[in-house]
């Protein structure tokens, strides 16, 4: 029997280009004995828009979002962004409504939703209490922690104990980890030269690691660096996390 349930926030990224972060997700957590839910109405978190300085606009995505995941305890979702911009920005745009005097429903939604959201390595970790999931990866990794996860959620630690867990990988140090990766979402449209380079630097010290995989958590940073590869002819390919610890030895990675 499940040990709990929760709701998958799999973004629109993912939802659009990364589909099976989202597929591992939900096979991961399954394995954990968490019965996954998936509400139908979610969209996009508004962060695009929040970005840019539209944050009249983002308003509509914050109803949205919380009305989508209201009732669900816990909200996982494999993207350090989206979570950050849930926790960090939503009671932001609600507390400047209720300035404006535009009323608190947007505060009170905001409240409501953000301590409910979860990144997956927080949930894995924090809530579930485990690092070692049961997967198998028998490559060598090195780890790029995304901005937002780093600096914003804190994630500290929890996604490197849980890739050392993994039976058969193998996990290098990136040098300068923690430096940006140059994609920073409207960022690399508004500065792609500084971006590009910024991409550059990162890709040149992970593929001086002798890695197979350049692994992150968050799919739009990992986007911005496996274009970089390929446009590099680098062997070098970046995964999300949530497919490494989904990998079994019995159903291994596609």
């Amino acid at each position: 029997m499940p040990i709990m349930r929760a709701a998958l926030f799999v973004t629109c990224v993912n939802d659009a280009l990364y589909p099976r972060t989202g597929i591992a997700v939900v096979r991961l957590l399954e394995r954990l004995g968490v019965a996954v839910d998936f509400p139908a109405a979610q969209s996009c978190c508004g962060q695009p828009q929040y970005n840019t300085g539209y944050r009249y606009e983002a308003e509509p995505l914050v109803r949205r979002t919380a009305r989508a995941f209201a009732g669900h305890e816990y909200v996982v979702t494999p993207s350090g962004s989206c979570a950050a911009m849930i926790r960090e920005h939503y009671p932001r745009i609600g507390r400047k409504a209720a300035e404006e005097g535009r009323g608190g429903e947007l505060a009170e939604a905001a409240a409501s939703l953000a301590p409910r959201v979860y990144e997956l390595t927080e949930f894995l970790v924090d809530v579930l209490g485990v690092t070692d999931v049961g997967a198998y990866f028998p490559h060598t990794v090195t780890y790029h922690p995304s901005c937002h996860g780093l600096r914003g959620l804190g994630l500290g630690d929890r996604p490197r104990r849980l890739l050392a867990a993994v039976k058969g990988l193998d996990l290098v140090d990136l040098p300068g980890a923690e430096e940006c990766c140059g994609f920073g979402g409207t960022f690399a449209v508004k500065n792609p030269d500084v971006s590009t380079a910024m991409g550059a630097d990162k890709i040149r010290a992970a593929a001086g690691t002798g890695a197979q995989v350049l692994c992150g958590a968050d799919n739009s940073c990992l986007a911005h660096l496996d274009g970089l590869l390929r446009r590099a002819d680098s062997p070098l390919r970046a995964l999300h996390l949530a497919e490494i610890l989904a990998a079994t030895e019995e159903e291994p990675l596609p």
